[in-house]
């Protein structure tokens, strides 16, 4: 059998493999049989540390002595139960939309390795207390991740004597040698590097390639100068500006696929993934390639400083790619790409703080169960009181499931709740923070047939309500998700902390419409018409603000006039159809500013997309074809349209009256984002 490049790429990780004996003997020991009790290995260390580069190597050793082997990464991981069993199904190669793995379809040989266990942390107590003891006696876990075990694997009589903990230290001095010595170090260069990395692993690595290449520091103040020090050869080893494109690309998305490097590298895209998995600070997961975070931050600042005007070019391919994936994500993968498009705009008030909550736990923002609904109550009432906390329970009784939550062993951490009017309540009226914001719509924009006004009503955390880092995770995530992939005529954000949240809507370009007090407490409504501000163009105002700064109302050129009630969109489709031919007329269309067009040349390609659509709908053949003669290869008279369509023209006027109105309903579901048109050749 012809070996495989991913054995290739093993063998070369295992001959670089450097120290972990204690750890490696104890793996060894429980694989074998020779532990009769240890049978659970709990890996722990910083980031940067070794645990994935550990884990690499278990996974080999285990395969080459024929045992079946699922290596997970936490962060790629929904933290429930079903999330879970679903990932081991898919790391086990079973079909996507296989049925969850009971545990006796598991292995008896199964080694699970699971890195980034922290971001599993919510459902640790199920892992600890169903899932594993269910594996078969022979199977062997090991879990890796930046903290140390929860008290209760190791108060517990019987796993305190299965579990295994390992703490991974630096590399002592010997270990060091070893990896300068793999790495071609001269020997004279080594003292120097070895003082100057403190046997951080990947320190070290990043050295012995500077080390390489004949760059050898001489200081260093801290970790971020020496990944400085080493971005001009890791940069001039790049075999093609394709490499450094795919590097810089890598750098700047959360996560790297090989579909994100082909649109940017084109067909280069398989050769420069590999160059990249090679390279010392890159983590390949699950779902992509994942610079360690210290590396990532210094080289996007050295990549925006050489070149910012091709960084900002990179940075708008990884940004659209992003929203695409989020528009077309499903369930809890929309947060994850909500994430992802968060993580774009780093320069933003509230983003550093995913950064900062991954190394504390899961980030993931999911559907919340019946059981935390209390939960969230009771933060409400402890934060907002009982006015509002009555408000809440009568909301989560009539729309349940738009509460969303982050999880932990203690419980929700966080937490956000979104109203869509019209919600068909009573409580529209009762509620006057809602009454408040839909009177301001009223006032300044009515909602037309068919639009909704989206309301995050409710946010927080569970220490400092919305300035905890929990809430401002869920409340971002959870509008982004809305505003990114549904059609929403109006959006607002609820706020009681006014004081931390003010400068991020003022950077997000919101403004502050409405004020009101529920129980004695403060609420403020920030918010902005989409109709005016469609959300594409608040997209590119979001990115040109990552990179030059800026805040406040978004510039007047931006917006759009007031929308079109629906009797005026209708005049406006009818005066379009006569113009079709006209651009000079076309221009002056009140559609040129609405949602159907960027200006007249797009209107008519809207226009004609409609009517190619109108052929397939039912009975729509008939109607396609009657407005295509008449507006679009127009006869000379209607007259003369009749007679080439072969009907009679009493027959054509009721069939192009009817056309007509079909095509103004499909326009207007355009105009208000329930339908979009492909892009279609014409019909002859």
């Amino acid at each position: 059998m012809a070996t495989r490049l991913g054995e290739l790429v093993d063998s070369e990780r295992h001959r670089n493999f450097v120290g972990r004996r204690r750890e490696l003997a104890g793996f060894d020991d429980a694989v074998a049989g020779r532990s009769s009790s240890c049978r659970v290995l709990f890996v722990h260390g910083p980031g940067g540390i070794g645990k994935t580069t550990l884990l690499l190597e278990l996974r080999a050793r285990a395969r080459s002595t024929g045992r079946t082997v699922a290596l997970l990464d936490g962060r790629d991981v929904d933290p429930s139960p079903e999330g879970f069993e679903h990932a081991v199904a898919a790391a086990l190669g079973r079909p996507r939309d296989a049925s969850r793995p009971d545990s006796d379809d598991l292995p008896l040989d199964l080694v699970m390795l699971i890195d980034g266990y922290e971001q599993l942390a919510p459902i640790d107590p199920w892992l600890r207390g169903e899932f594993i003891p269910s594996l078969a006696a022979d199977a062997v876990v090991v879990l890796a991740g930046r903290d140390a075990p929860p008290s209760a694997w190791l108060v517990d009589a019987g796993w305190r004597h299965i579990v295994a903990v390992h703490r991974l230290d630096p590399f002592d001095v010997a270990e060091s040698g070893q990896l300068f010595d793999l790495a071609g170090v001269a020997a004279q260069d080594r003292p120097q590097l070895m003082e100057l990395g403190r046997g951080h692993p990947l320190a070290l690595a990043l050295l012995a390639d500077a080390a390489r290449t004949g760059v050898v520091p001489t200081s260093l103040a801290d970790v971020p100068a020496l990944v400085t020090a080493l971005l001009d050869t890791l940069l001039r080893g790049a075999p093609t500006q394709a490499h450094v494109e795919g590097l810089a690309v890598c750098t700047t998305a959360w996560v790297t696929t090989e579909d994100l490097l082909r649109d940017v590298v084109g067909d280069g895209a398989p050769e420069v993934w590999a160059w990249l998995e090679r390279r010392p600070f890159i983590v390949s997961g699950p779902r992509g390639l994942t610079p360690h975070d210290l590396a990532r931050d210094v080289l996007d600042t050295e990549f925006e400083r050489r070149s910012p005007e091709r960084y900002r070019s990179l940075h708008r391919i990884v940004h659209d790619h992003t929203v695409a994936a989020l528009r077309a994500a499903r369930g809890a993968e929309r947060q994850v790409r909500a994430q992802q498009l968060m993580h774009l705009h780093r320069r933003a008030p509230f983003t550093a703080v995913t950064k900062a909550l991954r190394g504390q736990g899961s980030t993931a923002l999911v559907p919340a169960k019946p059981g935390e609904r209390e939960q969230v109550l009771s933060l409400i009432e402890r934060f907002e009181g009982p006015a509002s906390v009555e408000l809440a329970a009568a909301w989560l009784d009539h729309q349940p499931d738009e509460l969303s939550v982050v999880r932990a062993e203690e419980g929700v951490r966080g937490y956000a709740y979104h109203i869509f009017h019209p919600t068909g309540s009573a409580l529209e009226d009762r509620d006057p923070v809602v009454r408040a914001a839909l009177d301001h719509v009223a006032h300044h924009g009515p909602t037309r047939p068919g639009e909704r006004v989206n309301i995050a009503r409710f946010f927080g955390g569970r220490h400092e309500h919305q300035r905890d880092l929990y809430a401002v995770l869920a409340g971002p995530v959870s509008s982004l998700v809305e505003w990114v992939t549904r059609p929403l005529a109006w959006s607002f954000v609820i706020v009681t902390d006014t004081a931390y949240w003010e400068p991020i809507f003022d950077y997000l370009g919101f403004a502050r419409l409405i004020e009101i007090e529920v129980g004695g407490l403060g609420h403020v409504g920030y918010g902005v018409d989409w109709r005016r501000l469609p959300v594409e163009v608040w997209l590119d105002l979001m990115n040109e603000r990552e990179h030059s700064g800026g805040s406040g109302p978004p510039p007047a050129s931006l917006l759009r006039p007031p929308p079109l009630d629906r009797i005026s969109f209708g005049a406006a489709v009818r005066a379009a159809l006569t113009d079709l031919h006209r651009p000079d007329r076309l221009a002056n269309n009140l559609l040129t500013s609405s949602s159907l067009a960027d200006g007249p040349g797009t209107l008519r390609t809207t226009i004609e997309a409609a009517i190619n659509g109108l052929h397939d709908e039912p009975k729509g053949a008939t109607l396609s074809a009657v407005l295509r003669r008449t507006f679009v290869q127009a006869a000379p008279t209607q007259e003369a349209a009749a007679e080439v369509l072969g009907l009679p023209f009493s027959t054509y006027r009721r069939h192009l009256a009817k056309a007509i109105e079909q095509l103004t309903d499909l326009l207007w579901a355009v105009e208000i984002g329930e339908v979009r048109l492909p892009a279609r050749p014409s019909r002859d």
